[in-house]
């Protein structure tokens, strides 16, 4: 269970700098709490002693009963932790962000604790002989005794700022509502255990959830995950549902009545905030890498809910909730390659437990396959979940989920239309990576996570990337801050987008595309609203292609302009690029791109060399950029895509 803390931060953007461009809230429909209130949540509920979601320790029938190898990899990775000292929190270290900007060496130090004491407290349930207690006791003290649950990154929400945290004031992030989470599943799991070691140990464990997480969530809206504050209506992002699915354990486990319900329809109307964003279609702009933390953690609050009401309170029949799930395989390229508009990463790995599991409970065979084709992988499909509640659904539907894995093979839909949040993408044909595959957005340019992107495109060609979205660099205060659109990656001129009279898309909700619409293979879209004023573009219609009878992908643009100055569209790509002849590029691995003799191709390329971007890509990005200083106010190109 030990995970890559730059996953972990690349998910942990902070919420309040993603949002705050937004002005007003979407409308309120009330999905989840409409004729639900604290009385009927009551008379729901199962008491918290009675409530038993996993079996705890004491049934070593069902702890026995885990797969050998899951049971075997926890107990060895946990063993080779007891050999390594805890590692230390200096403050001096916290300050990193506030200094230059870095986050990662806290959360380097910051991760490795929590993963630790989870790993040792599964080991402890699985090996039962009290090898473990120790650690478990010194982890539990260690993380009692930090300042601030959470990450240095996310202080910017204390009245203090960014910098050292304000004791006197607990922020509620990601991650002090994940280390609450994973304490009173400890509790839940090994309540004779830590006992035995110390009376104070629960008592304290119970003390610093209700100060740290379970009082300031009662007591305050003003949270910007929340979306309840009346004042500052706002879109909510993925921090909602995950941050809720770690409340809503803590006072699931912890809280009586009448808190208990009372907390659990705050933590509903939170979730509806959360569901008022979405397109019926399910679209997630924040792309697949998101959805384990948006529509998977959507699915951990109902499946929480599903079980304290023994099934009386079941969101899954809910068509919304239906598709938010089938995204992420309505997303899928091929592997581990998915559709990565915005801050998504291009090689996505989902949970294969929860997207199995999701897909059972809303019976959507796709998602269900999907989860264990994934599952069928990879080696440690119950042992690398991020988060203690997920680490234990992963572990008791392990067996289950390997038998549904055998045969498993994932969708791969032929034609994906969302157009809520303006998505196309199209293959050769259902069930097979073979031939092209294109992918393209509209949307706007203040999307969660938003680059300038509105129009951009990618292409595949027998599972592997042609043309691609470069995705975003490794986090830092700069990737979030007024200064982020001078980062290349969130330039328009680093997507498959056309740079107008020498101005780039700008950012903002007004800069949009309109007229979305697609077809089966088709897609077609007008970018001028996504320019500015000064680009001179009364009209830039784009209307992108596969052709299933030639195999082939065609960009065209149509345009109207009031000052004709320079054209240039940019195509990204890692393959080196060569200039063939007039009207043709070369691709390596066997690719031409066509387009009219009266453009020129410009090359350039760009390190990507950086953490995030070079596992994907390799050490060099490059660019063509086919140009024409000479436009006609009104007219056209195509560009073809063609395997030689």
């Amino acid at each position: 269970m030990i995970v890559d803390p730059t996953r972990r931060a690349f998910l942990a953007s902070p919420a309040f700098a993603l949002v705050q461009d937004f002005p007003l809230a979407p409308p309120e429909w009330h999905a989840l709490t409409a004729g639900v209130n604290d009385q009927k949540l009551s008379s729901l509920l199962i008491p918290a002693g009675r409530w038993e979601p996993y079996p705890k320790s004491a049934d070593r029938t069902s702890w026995q009963a885990l797969p050998q190898q899951a049971r075997e990899a926890i107990v060895t990775a946990a063993v080779q932790d007891l050999k390594q000292p805890w590692p230390s929190l200096p403050a001096s270290v916290f300050m990193d962000f506030k200094r230059n900007g870095n986050r990662s060496r806290f959360e380097q130090l910051h991760f490795p604790r929590r993963n630790r004491l989870r790993l040792a407290a599964l080991a402890e349930c699985i090996e039962n002989q009290g090898r473990f207690l120790d650690d478990i006791m010194d982890g539990i003290w260690l993380i009692c005794e930090e300042s601030f649950w959470g990450v240095s990154a996310h202080l910017g929400a204390q009245k203090a700022g960014t910098g050292l945290p304000d004791v006197t004031e607990p922020i509620v992030d990601l991650f002090a509502a994940e280390t609450a989470n994973a304490l009173a599943w400890i509790c839940y799991l090994l309540a004779p255990q830590l006992d035995s070691l110390s009376a104070l140990l629960r008592p304290r464990i119970r003390a610093e959830i209700k100060r740290r997480v379970l009082d300031p969530c009662t007591a305050r809206n003003d949270f910007g995950w929340m979306g309840l504050d009346a004042a500052h209506p706002r879109y909510v992002n993925n921090w909602n549902p995950w941050i809720n699915s770690n409340w809503l354990t803590c006072v699931l486990l912890q809280e009586d009545e009448p808190r208990r319900s009372a907390d659990t329809l705050k933590i509903l109307t939170s979730l509806d905030r959360f569901l008022d964003a979405y397109h019926p279609d399910g679209g997630c702009d924040e792309g697949p890498g998101y959805w384990s933390r948006a529509g998977a953690s959507l699915f951990d609050c109902l499946e929480l809910v599903h079980s304290a009401t023994a099934g009386k309170l079941n969101y899954f029949t809910m068509p919304l909730v239906r598709e938010i799930g089938a995204y992420i395989y309505r997303a899928h390229i091929a592997g581990s390659w998915y559709t990565n508009f915005a801050d998504a990463s291009a090689r996505v790995s989902p949970d294969a437990n929860l997207v199995w599991r999701y897909g059972v409970r809303v019976n959507d065979p796709k998602l269900a396959a999907h989860g264990a084709w994934l599952a069928s992988t990879r080696v440690e499909a119950a042992t690398g979940a991020d988060a203690m509640g997920r680490a234990l659904d992963a572990l008791f539907h392990l067996g289950d989920l390997q038998k549904a894995a055998v045969s498993a093979r994932p969708p791969l839909v032929r034609d994906v239309s969302l157009p809520g949040t303006q998505v196309f993408a199209a293959r050769l044909r259902e069930g097979s990576t073979d031939g092209f595959y294109v992918a393209a957005q509209g949307g706007h340019n203040n999307e969660s996570h938003n680059h300038n992107d509105v129009g951009n495109f990618i292409v595949f060609f027998n599972g592997e990337p042609v043309l691609i979205d470069v995705g975003v660099e490794t986090y830092t205060a700069k990737t979030f801050s007024s200064r982020r659109y001078e980062i290349w990656t969130m330039q328009s001129s680093w997507h498959n987008c056309p740079t107008i009279n020498g101005v780039m898309q700008s950012a903002g909700r007004q800069f949009e595309a309109h007229n979305f619409s697609a077809t089966p293979g088709s897609v077609s879209m007008n970018l001028a609203a996504a320019y500015p004023a000064d680009a001179g573009v009364k009209s830039w219609r784009r209307v992108i292609t596969l052709n299933r009878e030639s195999d082939t992908v065609v960009i065209k643009d149509d345009f109207q302009l009031s000052k004709p100055s320079t054209l240039e569209l940019s195509l990204i790509t890692t393959r080196a690029a060569h200039e063939a002849g007039p009207g043709r590029i070369t691709l390596d691995g066997g690719f031409s791109i066509l387009y009219p003799e009266s453009l020129r191709p410009v090359f350039d390329e760009h390190s990507s060399e950086d953490a995030r971007l070079q596992p994907i890509w390799g050490n060099t990005v490059r660019r063509i950029r086919l140009t024409t200083t000479a436009p006609p106010a009104e007219g056209g190109y195509a560009v073809t895509i063609k395997k030689s």
